[in-house]
C-alpha cells in the first residue's frame, strides 16, 4: 500500500503509533480538516482537531531546531570574530624583502665587490 494517499484516519493512526515520518510521507502537513473528519472514525471523534495538533507540534519543532542552528551558526561567526581579533598580527620581518631582480643585482654587486683586491 503506497502512503503518498492516506486517508485522515490513517494519518490520524500513524501519529496515534507516534510514528511522525510515516505520517509525514503519508501527507500528514498537507491535511486540511473537511466538513465530517470528525465522523470518519467514531472512536476518534477529535481526528481533525489531534492531525492539526500534530502538524502545529511540527512546524513549532521545526521552528525551534532552525532557530537553533542559526544561533550555533551566529555563536560560531562571533568566536571565530573574536578569535581573529585576538591573534597577534603577523610578525614582520626585520628586512624589507627585496623584488627577485632587485636581489639578484645586489648579488652581483657584492660579488664583484668581493673579487676586487683591497685598496
Amino acid at each position: 500500500m503506497s502512503n503518498a494517499n492516506a486517508t485522515p484516519r490513517q494519518l490520524l493512526q500513524f501519529v496515534l503509533d507516534d510514528d511522525l515520518d510515516t505520517a509525514l510521507h503519508a501527507g500528514l502537513m498537507e491535511y486540511l480538516p473537511q466538513p465530517g473528519d470528525e465522523l470518519l472514525d467514531p472512536a476518534q471523534p477529535q481526528l481533525p482537531r489531534l492531525l492539526t495538533q500534530a502538524q502545529q507540534q511540527l512546524r513549532t519543532a521545526w521552528a525551534a531546531r532552525e532557530r537553533h542552528r542559526a544561533r550555533a551558526a551566529r555563536l560560531e561567526r562571533r568566536d571565530a570574530e573574536r578569535q581573529a581579533r585576538r591573534a597577534p598580527p603577523p610578525a614582520a620581518d626585520s628586512k624589507p624583502a627585496l623584488p627577485s631582480a632587485a636581489a639578484a643585482i645586489l648579488a652581483r654587486a657584492k660579488a664583484r665587490a668581493a673579487e676586487k683586491p683591497g685598496k
